[in-house]
């Protein structure tokens, strides 16, 4: 990998561990989560500190994603997100993405080992890292511990004119802003024109 960011310490606490695939374990012995391809790519670590990179948090926190997601099973494991806060999860053997915005999920039909092998060959299609580009060339960059936020949301469809502010966020309050989003939006037909308040 590349662009490394920040890694996690070691393992202190082995509980969340045994709960993971062996093959995830290995992983995550070797190098407890990391942030990579300059905030392109966060893979989550065990233990609580810090929590923005904690996977208990993500997994049984409560906030976890299957708390708010209809998508998402309480035994998938949220391993790693993308820099918008979209996110990996593992369900048995095969990767899904969530669409953090519209809870849509997809089967993206590789394994853990082969999703890391495709974002090493393609990180930038792999990860949908098109805004994070947009990002850094406009001088900014992605610290560990925040995600990209924009707006109007992508999922909105705007006039060719229009181009989304990016900016850094902390993670915790992406997150938020997303789970808050999707439960807006989730029971609205596609199409449905929609409209934003001032501050949301």
């Amino acid at each position: 990998m590349i662009g490394i960011l920040f890694t996690g310490a070691p393992i202190a606490s082995a509980t969340t561990l045994a709960l993971l695939p062996s093959y995830l374990q290995n992983f995550l012995r070797q190098q407890n989560g990391v942030v990579a391809y300059f905030g392109g790519l966060h893979i989550r670590g065990c233990g609580g500190v810090p929590a923005w990179h904690s996977l208990e948090e993500a997994w049984h926190g409560p906030n976890a994603f299957w708390r708010t997601y209809d998508t998402v099973e309480r035994t998938d494991i949220p391993f790693a997100q993308d820099c918008l806060g979209n996110q990996f999860l593992l369900r048995q053997e095969a990767v899904y993405f969530l669409d953090t915005e519209t809870g849509e999920l997809a089967d993206l039909e590789v394994d853990f080992k082969h999703f890391l092998f495709g974002v090493e060959k393609f990180p930038v299609d792999a990860l949908g890292m098109q805004p994070l580009r947009t990002f850094q060339q406009g001088g900014g960059v992605l610290p560990p511990g925040q995600l990209l936020s924009l707006y109007p949301p992508a999922c909105i469809a705007t006039d060719s004119k229009t181009k989304p502010s990016i900016k850094a966020v902390p993670s915790v309050e992406r997150l938020a802003w997303l789970a808050d989003f999707y439960k807006k939006i989730k029971g609205l037909p596609d199409g449905q024109s929609i409209q934003f308040k001032s501050g949301e």
